[in-house]
Formats: C-alpha cells, structure tokens, sequence
C-alpha cells in the first residue's frame, strides 16, 4: 500500500529533495514550491520509502497534484539511523550557530567588541582610560544591557571602504541602549530600567557623526516614551566634519541638541566625562542634572581647533576649561578621581531617582546635640549636621567647590532620598550670595521635577550686603531663590540650626516660616528681621551716641543684644506661634521620617531645570 505526498498550494517545483528508494521520516521534508515568491515545504505525513517521483521540477502544480509516493519503511540495518523529521535526505541544511547567515550577524557584532579592536583598546590603556563599552559594562547591571545601532558605521562611504568603516567605525561611535542599574537595590524591573550612552573616542576621537546624531535621536525618543533615567559618557571632540553620505549643508537641521534639552523635567540626566569634551560632547554635558567629571578632564564648547580657526590663538587642549576652573565655577557638580569613581557616582546618583530602599542605617542622633556650639557666635561645620542627620553613607553632595555659602546634597532618610539645602557658615557666616542663590534655586528645581522632598537646614544673616556684592546682581540672583522655593511642588521641611534673619532665611524656607510642612528650631535658634548686632546698632544709634564712654557703650550694646536675643530666640518665637515647634536636635529624624511619610508622592510640573 502506497501513500501520496501533494501540495496544498498552486505554485511551481522549484526543488525535490529526495529520490526514489530514500527513506523518508513522517515530517521530512521531500520538497519546496513556490508561491507568490516564497518557497513552501512538502512534508511526508508518514515514515516511509520513496517508490516513485510523480512530479518533475520547474513543473506548475495545482491544490493536491501528487509529487510523490511512499511505501511502507523498511527496517533500518545496525547503525543507519533516519533523519529527523524537517531535514531532508537528499540536502541537510545547516543548523544552530553554522547557519550562514547567522555567524554573519553574530561575526558583524562581535567585530565591533572590545575583544576585536586590540589596537584601538591598547592605545586607551596608554592613556589610562577605559573604553567606551568598559563603562557602559561598569554601569549597567551584567546581562541586562540591550544595544540599539550596533551595526551602524560612519557616513563615509563615498570616501571609505566599506569594509575599512566596518573595522574601523563601529557604531559610528556611539555605543547607545537600555539597561538596569542597581539591580541590587530595586527589585521592580521598570524601576531598575535606565538609558546608558557613551562617545567612543576610539572612534574618530568620539566626534559626533551623521548616524551618530540618528542614534541619539533614537535612544532620545526612548527616554521620553519610557520615562527612564539617561546616564551619557560624553568624552569627544564635538562635530565630525568628515562625513560624506549626507544631502544637507550646514548639519544644523540635527535634532540631537532639541530633543535631548526637551529631556529636561522630564527624566533625569547623568552626565559623565573623562578627557577632553568640547563643543558639541560639552554642550550635551551642560545639559544634563548632574555633570560628573573626573580630575583630568578639559570641557569647553570650543576645542583647540574652533579657537585657532576663530583667531583666538593657539592652545593646547588642556589648557581649555581644566577641572580646577570647572568645578570652582559651578559647571561641574562632582569631581571624581578616575573613570570607574566616575560611573560608581553616576550608579549612585541614578538611585536617587529610582525611589526609597529598604536597608539604612540611622546615626547615632544624641550626637546632633553638640554641634551647634552654645557660643552663638562661634561657627560650626554644617555638614556634620547633615551627616548626622541622614543615614549613614547616603549623602552625596552638588557643586560643593560652588557658591561656598550653600550645601546641596542628595541624601536618604529612612532609605526614602531627599534634597538638603543648607547655609554653610562658613563662609559669609552663612549669608546668601549670588552664586549661593543660583546654586540652591537651581537643586531646588531638580528636586521639584524629580520628586524629591526639599530639607532645608538654616543659619543665614540674611541675604549678603554691600557694594561689591550688589554688583554680582544680586538682587535678581536672591528673588530666584524666592520664585523658586515659593513654587516647588514637591514637600519642603525647615530645621533652623542658628539663624534665621531677614530675608535670607524667609528664602530658606520657600517664602515664610509657614510655607514649609513645618518650620522647627533647634534650642539654638534665633530669629528676627536682620541680624541683632545690625538692628541694635541701627535701632539704638542715638542711645549709643550719647553714651561719653567706650566701656559704657560697649556695655550698653551687649545689653541690648541680649535683650533682642531674648525676645528673639527660638523658645520666645515659638510662643508666638511663628514656628511650628523648638526640638531636641536627636527629635529631628522623627519629626522629617513621620512628615514625609505623609506626604503623597508628587513632581513638579516644570518645562525644565535650568542648567545653571
């Protein structure tokens, strides 16, 4: 009894694929017709033998035209075994990894690995520097990372080889795609989910080529559709005037530089350097929340080349923006000491905005009740309250060689993260100048769009005075910090440490000491609408005057400062109502831990943050 094997489709025999006397495995394939260009597989029902080809190749077939009969299987002789069913016995194709077309794809990858750049790696380790895809791999958690444009090469195939643009621009330099970052801590997946994008200066000096803007713009669009953090390795020398696959002119239609400032507000934005970054690499650094770069970097928006052809003279590329100028002028917020400290901090940074943890350590808080001295007019060190305060090993500070009179620093309380803004009296005994100003309103908005809590800790005079100091435009600089506390969405708590005179603490605060959640005092605490050596000597003048003696004057002053004290100190005010409450220093993490566990989870609608 034989069995015929017929097409289902109308088509042509392009391919019989066994002979008469093969034996055929039930789901063996025995031949292929095409229809409508795609090639169909003919399959054997049952095991069997061929006894006869009905139908010959090239002929047109119709629904159930027969191509073949089999007879009954014969018994397989010691040894012989039959194919599997899917493979015929007249053509095995290949399987697995030796599929042609698969080893392309996987050679075409792993090409552009590390592994198979020596050279490009070697001249990296002379430097003392990683490569791209080294940072990219320290950055995300193992395994977890996805590429996008892996296989893309430089526009430059009008002058280039294709071949030598395969070996020698992989990626385009761009190394560009989605990972999980601290895995470790986050449990859910989304919210261990990150965008990781890094210049490869093995790459025609990490230079920002046709593709390479399309790749950005890709992973750019990934960002605001999945609302995800974006940490960029931004090391490279700008623009590549070398590409020659485009049809454009100038190159200034590149979305790159709109879309990725759209970002900001929306996701936050980690920038990383090593080396040098100028023009276009710097100008996505500066657009990012935090820019952390290490002790031997050079930022500039114009490398040596722009400020030759400029006629500005010639420069070695260190002696532009070195990191001893950017970190005292605020374009920097964290200076690292190499490339793996670098990305360590962007790790931690990232965390802040992935939300609370579960594991903390509190500091021992009794030890709060020391370090405001009981001489008021002795100074302290106001990041011993913060490191106090918050637990242990969470604090990472912004902008700290900037605007020296204020702290801002992220931090956790109780594993959930935070923003502080603190007076630093040391320096200007805590009052608030321009450069101050600028550098809390401006935390103060990251913190808002990112939803972050606001803990503002407060010593100030006031605001700064004098002649030198309004020539830094200090009364727009100061009215920031007012528009902006004033309208952060998100919860603002005030400690007052010290002081809190005039306007430069109403500023502390978001506007008033009712502006905040609460408003407290520690028992060192002291209020009023200017400094009390300043209104008594201002208030009391005419009394002062008339006093013959200098030890009477000075009598009568230290009587009178102490008389304002009284009125003035923490306990007096509160009595008043004007604060929330006077503490125990050791009450603080309470008082913080049960407002914010209150407080509804909230962002700020912000368009952006300002970059400065």
């Amino acid at each position: 009894m034989s069995v015929e094997v017929s097409t289902e489709l109308q088509g042509t025999l392009v391919a019989l694929l066994v002979g008469a006397g093969d034996p055929v495995r039930a789901g063996g394939v025995v031949a292929l017709v095409e229809s409508m260009k795609m090639h169909h597989e003919v399959v054997a029902p049952v095991d069997g033998v061929v006894n006869a080809v009905v139908a010959a190749e090239g002929s047109t077939l119709s629904p159930g035209d027969v191509l073949v009969t089999l007879g009954p299987p014969i018994a397989a002789a010691a040894g012989d075994v039959l194919p599997p069913p899917g493979v015929s016995t007249a053509a095995s194709l290949p399987k697995g990894l030796d599929r042609p077309d698969l080893a392309e794809v996987i050679g075409r990858h792993d090409g552009g690995l590390d592994a198979a750049r020596p050279d490009a790696v070697e001249k990296r380790r002379r430097r003392n520097r990683r490569t791209a895809r080294e940072n990219v791999a320290d950055l995300v958690d193992e395994g977890s990372f996805i590429e996008y444009g892996p296989l893309v090469i430089a526009a430059q195939r009008r002058r280039r080889d294709v071949a030598d643009l395969i070996a020698k621009t992989p990626a385009d330099g761009l190394v560009g795609g989605i990972g999980d970052i601290n895995g470790d801590l986050f449990a859910d997946a989304r919210t261990r989910k990150a965008i990781a994008v890094s210049y490869d200066y093995t790459v025609l000096a990490g230079t920002q080529g046709t593709q390479n803007h399309r790749k950005k713009d890709r992973l750019f669009e990934l960002a605001e559709q999945l609302r995800i953090p974006l940490v960029f390795f931004t090391e490279g020398g700008g623009g590549r005037p070398g590409d020659t696959d485009g049809i454009g002119v100038s190159g200034l239609d590149c979305l790159a530089f709109l879309w990725f400032a759209q970002l900001s507000g929306r996701v936050p934005l980690i920038g990383v350097n090593a080396g040098y970054c100028f023009a276009g690499n710097a100008a996505i650094l500066g657009c990012c929340d935090i820019v952390i770069a290490t002790e031997d970097s050079n930022i500039g928006m114009g490398g040596p080349a722009m400020i030759e052809g400029g006629g500005l003279g010639v420069f070695e590329p260190t002696e532009i923006g070195p990191i001893e100028v950017q970190r005292a002028n605020g374009v920097v917020d964290i200076v690292a000491a190499d490339e793996a400290e670098a990305t360590a901090i962007a790790k931690r940074c990232v965390g802040y905005f992935q939300g609370a943890i579960d594991k903390w350590d509190a500091p021992d808080q009794t030890a709060l009740r020391d370090v405001v001295p009981l001489d008021r007019l002795r100074a302290y060190d106001i990041r011993t309250v913060i490191d106090g305060l918050f637990d242990i090993g969470s604090i990472t500070e912004l902008r700290r060689d900037f605007g020296l009179g204020m702290v801002t620093a992220f931090a956790r309380l109780e594993g959930r993260p935070v923003g502080v803004v603190a007076n630093n009296p040391h320096h200007l005994a805590g009052a608030i100048d321009s450069d101050g100003a600028d550098k809390a309103a401006r935390f103060m908005q990251l913190c808002d769009a990112h939803g972050l809590p606001i803990i503002t800790l407060c010593d100030t005079p006031g605001m700064m005075v004098g002649p030198d100091i309004e020539a830094s435009a200090l009364v727009r600089h100061c009215s920031r910090l007012f528009v902006t506390g004033a309208n952060v969405a998100v919860p603002m708590i005030t400690i007052v440490t010290r002081k809190a005179y005039g306007l430069g603490a109403q500023a502390m605060m978001g506007g008033s000491t009712k502006a905040p959640l609460a408003c407290l005092s520690w028992p060192t605490g002291e209020f009023g609408g200017m400094g009390l050596e300043g209104a008594v000597r201002l208030g009391y003048s005419k009394e002062l005057a008339a006093v013959a003696s200098d030890a009477e004057r000075d009598a009568l002053f230290t009587e009178m400062v102490d008389r304002m004290y009284e009125h003035g100190k923490a306990l007096s005010v509160a009595t008043h109502f004007e604060i929330d409450d006077v503490i125990d220093p050791a009450d603080s993490r309470r008082w913080l831990s049960t407002l914010l566990a209150a407080a509804p989870p909230v962002r700020g609608d912000r368009p952006n943050i300002d970059t400065w």
